[in-house]
């Protein structure tokens, strides 16, 4: 699969295919500095074209808390191949439980692609006909 990538900035590392795990770095483009509690969306430094058929799905990395004290305010962000244009630029939204700064080419999030939903269509029951597991957040327990 081909990706097409745009770069705002020569300051950080490029894309480079994956060598281990399946979700690939995003870094930072610039220097934000965070007080606790602030918000920002800070910018990655890319744009893409993704294929059509696929969307992109962007969380932090495990280390993003204990090395910057941020968490990505929305858990999980979607990019889908609509968002493909020359100004189209890749955020992470988050939010600092600490003071903090972030500087230009700090991996603070990643992405992998995915095939996006099937159509679906809904059909109204009165039963679905199947046993009950036991209720929310029972799942493992006898």
């Amino acid at each position: 699969m081909e990706i097409k990538i745009k770069y705002f900035t020569d300051k950080i590392e490029k894309i480079a295919p994956i060598q281990k795990g399946n979700w690939i770095d995003l870094r930072a483009s610039e220097r934000v500095e965070l007080k606790k509690g602030d918000f920002a969306l800070i910018p990655l430094g890319v744009a893409m074209e993704l294929p059509k058929g696929y969307e992109a799905h962007i969380a932090p990395r495990s280390s993003t808390y204990k090395n910057f004290g941020i968490i990505q305010a929305n858990s999980v962000g979607i990019v889908d191949n609509s968002y493909c244009g020359d100004n189209d630029m890749w955020r992470c939204p988050v939010i600092a439980m600490r003071d903090t700064v972030i500087d230009i080419n700090d991996r603070i999030c990643q992405f992998r692609v995915m095939e996006i939903q099937p159509e679906i269509e809904f059909k109204i029951v009165e039963s679905l006909g199947n046993e009950d597991r036991g209720g929310f957040g029972t799942t493992g327990k006898n």
